[in-house]
C-alpha cells in the first residue's frame, strides 16, 4: 500500500470515527431533551391522583380497581402506546380471592398445651381453593431455615420425612445472623431468606403445615406489617390444580409464642437457633403437636396486568420492559378512622414514573431501536402474582427482552448524591447506571439493607427467575443541602410510621426534586439500552445467569448445514 492508499485510508476511518461520534452526541442530546419531559409537576399529578381515596386503595377486584385501570388507559392512549395484549391494553390474571375466618392454632404435649390468638399471636391462611382447611395431631418439626439447597450442601430437611408433619421455620438466611460470607451470602438475604420460599419449599417437602417465627431483625418489618398483610381477602393465581400441592396451613407466630412452643417441647430456643446456622443442621421434631385450621370464603376474579408498547424502528422484535404494581392493600375492614391503604409512595410513585418516563420516550424522536414496553402489574401485594402471571405467559418474548426496569416505591427525600442499587453487583445494567448517574454527579451505593432481601420482593424478580437481566433502585439517602443522616432518617420515617399502613398518603410537602433526578436517570438507562444492539448480562456467579445463558441460544441465527 503507497502513501497515498494510506493516507485515504486514514481519512475514511477519521471521517467514520467523526460520523460515529457525531451521531453518538446526537443521540445524547436527543435523550437530554426528551428527559426534560419528565417534570414534577406532570409526576405529582400522576400520584396524587393515583393516591386518591376515590381509589380505595387500589385493592385488585375492587371499584378502585376499575378507577385505576381506566385511568392508566386513558394515559396510555394520550401517551400513543400501543395496546400489547391482542389489540388490548388489559393482559387478564385469573385470581382466587380466599378469605379465611375462624382460624384456630394451638400447641400440645402431654396434658400441657396453649392456643394462639389470631392477629395478636399468629397470622394464618391456605392457598388451597377448598372451604376450610385444618390440620390435628400434626407433629411439630423445627427445620432451621427451612432451606434445601443441595447445589451448597445445604439441607435443613435431611432425613426426615414431612409428611402430615407441620414445619417451624426461621425467617432469612443463616449468613444474616452470623455475617458469614461463606453461608449463602452473609448479610445479604437470597432467595432462600425469603418468606414466599419457605412455604413453597414446605409444600415440595409434603408438610402439612409450614409456620415461620417471625423476628422483626432478620424479617425487615415488625408484627404489624405481617399482621395487615394478612388481614382481609387473598390473592392467588387461580391454577387448574385449586393449588392442591400446597400445604393444607400456612402462617406466622410471633416471636415470643415461638419461644413457648419451643419451652413447651423442653427446648432452649436460643439454643436451636445456634444449631440451625452450622452447616450439617439436621431438623430437630419437638414432640409437640399442633392442630389448626380455618374456613374459607372463595371468589373467582380476574384482574388485569395493563401493558402499552412503543414500537423500535430497528429492532421492533427486542423489548426493553419498564414496570410497576398498580396495587395496593384496599380498604380495612376495621373500625379505624382512616381505613384506606393509599399506597402513595408504595406504589403510586412507580405507576406515576413509568407514566413520566414514556412521556420522555413519546419526546424522544426518531425513536429507540428497540420496543419499549411500559407494563403495569396487579396483586404485587399478594405475592408479585400479576409478574408471576406475565413471566408465565408473557406477551413479548423474555428471551428477546433485553433488560427490565422496575419502580416501586420511589421516597420523596430531596434531591441525593448516590443512588442505591437492590441487589448491587447483579448484572453489567449497573454500568450503564453509573455511567448515566455521572452526568448528575451522583454515584452508586450497594442495598443499605442487603438483610431484608429487596432484590426478592418485587414483580422484577420473576422476570430474573426467567433470566431476563433486571435493575431497581431506590432514592438515594445521602442528600444534596441537607445535614448527614437526614435521608435515612426520612426513609426510616417513612418505614416504621407509614409503609403498609393507611399513612401512607401523598402530600403537597413532599420534595419530588430528587425523584424527578431518578426518573430521568432510569429513561437514560433504558434509553441506552434499547439504541443499542448488545444484550445485558448478568454477572459471572450470579444464580440467574445460567438461565439467560438457555435462553439466549433462542436468538442465535439458525445455521444452514447444506
Amino acid at each position: 500500500m503507497n502513501r497515498f492508499d494510506k493516507a485515504l485510508r486514514l481519512a475514511f476511518i477519521a471521517a467514520a470515527l467523526l460520523a460515529t461520534l457525531g451521531a453518538f452526541n446526537a443521540d445524547d442530546k436527543m435523550r437530554k431533551r426528551a428527559a426534560e419531559a419528565i417534570t414534577g409537576a406532570v409526576y405529582r399529578d400522576h400520584v396524587e391522583a393515583l393516591a386518591a381515596d376515590e381509589l380505595e386503595g387500589r385493592s385488585p377486584g375492587s371499584e378502585g380497581e376499575r378507577k385505576t385501570i381506566e385511568y392508566v388507559e386513558k394515559e396510555f392512549l394520550e401517551l400513543g402506546l400501543q395496546p400489547a395484549a391482542g389489540g388490548d391494553f388489559r393482559q387478564d390474571v385469573a385470581l382466587v380471592e380466599i378469605t379465611a375466618s375462624g382460624q384456630a392454632l394451638s400447641f400440645t404435649r402431654g396434658g400441657a398445651g396453649m392456643s394462639l390468638a389470631p392477629g395478636d399471636d399468629m397470622v394464618l391462611g391456605s392457598r388451597r381453593v377448598q372451604p376450610a382447611a385444618s390440620i390435628a395431631g400434626s407433629e411439630v418439626v423445627f427445620v432451621g431455615y427451612g432451606i434445601h439447597a443441595p447445589e451448597t450442601g445445604w439441607d435443613d430437611y435431611a432425613g426426615i420425612d414431612m409428611h402430615g408433619k407441620t414445619a417451624l421455620i426461621l425467617v432469612n438466611d443463616p449468613g444474616f445472623v452470623t455475617g458469614d460470607e461463606s453461608l449463602f451470602r452473609g448479610k445479604a438475604m437470597t432467595y432462600h431468606g425469603r418468606w414466599t420460599y419457605k412455604f413453597e419449599e414446605a409444600s415440595r417437602q409434603g408438610a402439612a403445615a409450614a409456620i415461620i417465627v417471625h423476628e422483626t431483625a432478620p424479617a425487615s418489618y415488625d408484627w404489624s406489617v405481617v399482621r395487615n398483610s394478612w388481614s382481609g381477602p387473598q390473592f392467588y393465581l387461580d391454577r387448574p390444580d385449586g393449588n392442591a400441592g400446597r400445604t393444607e396451613l400456612e402462617g406466622w407466630i410471633t416471636e415470643a409464642r415461638a419461644r413457648q412452643v419451643v419451652e413447651l417441647a423442653g427446648q432452649d430456643f436460643d439454643a436451636l437457633k445456634a444449631a440451625a446456622v452450622r452447616r450439617g443442621f439436621r431438623p430437630v421434631p419437638l414432640g409437640v403437636t399442633a392442630t389448626g385450621g380455618l374456613r374459607n370464603a372463595i371468589r373467582h376474579k380476574s384482574s388485569p396486568n395493563l401493558a402499552g408498547v412503543m414500537p423500535g424502528k430497528d429492532r421492533p422484535e427486542e423489548y426493553v420492559v419498564y414496570m410497576a404494581h398498580w396495587d395496593h392493600l384496599g380498604i380495612d375492614d376495621g373500625t379505624a378512622e382512616d381505613r384506606i391503604y393509599n399506597g402513595a409512595v408504595d406504589n403510586a410513585t412507580g405507576v406515576a414514573g413509568i407514566l413520566a418516563i414514556a412521556r420522555a420516550y413519546r419526546d424522544m424522536l426518531p425513536g429507540a431501536s428497540r420496543s419499549v414496553l411500559f407494563l403495569a402489574v396487579t396483586a404485587e401485594e399478594s405475592g408479585l402474582l400479576g409478574s408471576e402471571y406475565y413471566a408465565e405467559h408473557p406477551l413479548v418474548p423474555l428471551e428477546k427482552t433485553a433488560a427490565v426496569i422496575n419502580i416501586d416505591a420511589l421516597s420523596p427525600l430531596g434531591r441525593a448524591t448516590d443512588v442505591e442499587v437492590i441487589g448491587f453487583g447483579a448484572s453489567d445494567l449497573e454500568d450503564v447506571l453509573a455511567d448515566a448517574a455521572r452526568t448528575q454527579k451522583r454515584s452508586l451505593t450497594p442495598d443499605r439493607r442487603a438483610e431484608a432481601g429487596y432484590f426478592y420482593r418485587s414483580d422484577h424478580f420473576n422476570f430474573a427467575k426467567a433470566g431476563v437481566p433486571a435493575l431497581y433502585i431506590k432514592s438515594g439517602t445521602q442528600l444534596r443541602d441537607k445535614p448527614e443522616g437526614a435521608g435515612k432518617a426520612l426513609l426510616d420515617d417513612y418505614l416504621e410510621n407509614r409503609y403498609h399502613k393507611p399513612g401512607d398518603e401523598y402530600s403537597e410537602d413532599w420534595d419530588v426534586s430528587g425523584t424527578v433526578e431518578d426518573l430521568r436517570l432510569l429513561f437514560e438507562v433504558g434509553a441506552r439500552v434499547a439504541s443499542e444492539s448488545t444484550w445485558p448480562a448478568w454477572r459471572a456467579g450470579n444464580e440467574f445467569r445460567p438461565a439467560r445463558e438457555k435462553s439466549a441460544k433462542s436468538r442465535e441465527p439458525e445455521r444452514d448445514d447444506d
